[in-house]
């Protein structure tokens, strides 16, 4: 149990208010405290009672009664007698309730939510998160009084008291009886006014954006422009997915840039794939050819099944990017995706390209065409680009038997760039043989990390 959360329990059973004991807008704390008060109840019973010996008051219930209630009294641990009128019940304090939400016993869970029934709207709103939880109970008779106050105060929440909420109730859902809380919130957020849905899309949790961004596309809450714009702005690929989907729902013949620009502009790959498939809705394929040598391979695949759907090849396309002045960095690996075997030539050829990422592309083309070549491809070992020599290690990985071990082991010496020690190590490693051990005790105390590192590692296998 996390001691900040057993400090905030321990000061609420010592007077504090709520607001202060814990940070109300973290929903983590309320599950926290939940947690930490049944805990302190059940194994270190006296912080509770160190604020009822102070007052004089103590949650009690008798032996005899029909229901348990939520009794504060004034008297001591003896019970009265029977033939004593029984005092009368005052309000319980501030930070009481909370803690009775929260007890271990249901009995006292139960009766603390029949007083937070009888609340005022504003003196209850800051206790739904707990009875959010209590939602979830595992004692029927708490989880259903429960679900009936939560769904009764649902309709009266503000933006400030739903994000809480919603944090805590997406929080509880994977509990065995906690679906039915997020269902009431799902279904009071479908009905809420613009400015409380607007509250959560907004907030810092990405189980609270997915939740309000799913119920604002089915809504129509936002433009087919907002939705693009949010699905270019937001880091979550959950709530990219989703917005981009809201934007690309209301994608038409008429559409303009407003929409389709965010979308094809975003520096997140889904968004941009998103944009390019709906270009096809906008009836503008010929601008998915631009699409052709992204860095992505999901784009890449959008924009040839756009062009492919208007009837358009796109293998000619990208002979003719790789065999121009300037090709772009991707539009050889793009070429292998979609090429024949025959375009092996063409990227042989643009492995000795003077740009590093066009080589790169040219080798991770040739091993996806299946055109490797051992002999041809050992000299890029050497390539002053990292990225060069990683896709040269891993076409070549399938070729370790046939590689000269003299040579590779010849990389490893300090002379050499890192990139191409590691890449020649590797290579090693996946030829094997009786001499790898002894390799790798001459690198145990290397001073490249990586290379020591694999290397102790493999001496402990």
């Amino acid at each position: 149990m996390d001691d900040t959360h057993t400090a905030a329990a321990t000061r609420l059973a010592g007077g504090t208010p709520l607001t202060s004991a814990i940070d109300t807008s973290d929903a983590t704390a309320w599950t926290g405290l939940d947690l930490a008060v049944r805990e302190l109840a059940r194994f270190r019973p006296s912080p509770p009672p160190d604020h009822a010996r102070a007052t004089g008051r103590r949650f009690r219930w008798r032996w005899d009664a029909l229901l348990p209630s939520l009794s504060p009294s004034r008297r001591g641990p003896e019970e009265p007698e029977p033939d004593e009128p029984e005092p009368e019940e005052p309000e319980p304090e501030e930070p009481e309730l909370p803690l009775a939400l929260c007890h271990p016993d249901g009995r006292i869970r139960e009766a603390a939510l029949r007083r937070a029934a009888g609340l005022p709207a504003p003196t209850l709103r800051p206790l739904l998160p707990l009875v959010a939880i209590r939602c979830a109970d595992w004692a029927e008779p708490v989880r259903e009084p429960a679900r009936d106050l939560l769904r009764a105060a649902l309709p009266g929440v503000g933006p400030d008291t739903i994000v809480v909420l919603t944090a805590v109730v997406l929080r509880i859902t994977a509990r065995r009886y906690g679906e039915a809380a997020r269902t009431m919130v799902e279904a009071a957020l479908r009905e809420a006014p613009g400015p409380v849905l607007d509250a959560l899309l907004t907030d810092g949790d990405r189980a609270v954006r997915r939740l309000a961004y799913r119920i604002a596309v089915e809504r129509r809450h936002f433009s087919p422009e907002r939705f693009a714009a949010a699905a270019a702005a937001d880091p979550d690929g959950v709530v990219q997915d989703i917005c981009a989907d809201g934007a690309v729902a209301g994608v038409g013949p008429e559409t303009g840039d407003e929409v389709l620009l965010p979308l094809l502009r975003s520096p997140y790959s889904r968004v941009r794939a998103a944009g390019v498939t709906a270009l096809r809705r906008a009836g503008r394929p010929g601008e998915a050819e631009g699409f052709l040598a992204d860095r992505s391979p999901m784009v890449r695949a959008c924009a040839r099944y756009v062009l492919r759907q208007y009837g358009t090849e796109t293998a000619p396309l990208y002979r003719a990017l790789c065999g121009g002045g300037s090709v772009p960095p991707a539009a050889p690996l793009g070429l292998a995706e979609c090429g024949a075997h025959e375009d092996a030539a063409l990227l042989w050829d643009l492995t000795e390209h003077p740009h590093p990422g066009v080589r790169a592309h040219a080798v991770a083309g040739l091993r996806l065409l299946d055109a490797t070549d051992g002999a041809r491809l050992l000299p890029l070992l050497d390539d002053p680009a990292p990225g060069v020599v990683r896709e040269t290690v891993t076409a070549l990985v399938p070729w370790t038997d046939r590689l000269p071990r003299a040579e590779l082991s010849a990389r490893l010496g300090t002379e050499h760039p890192r990139h191409v020690r590691v890449g020649a190590f590797r290579l090693l490693v996946a030829h094997g043989g009786p001499e790898l051990r002894e390799i790798a005790w001459s690198l145990i105390d290397d001073a490249e990390p990586k290379l020591r590192a694999n290397s102790r590692a493999m001496l402990r296998s």
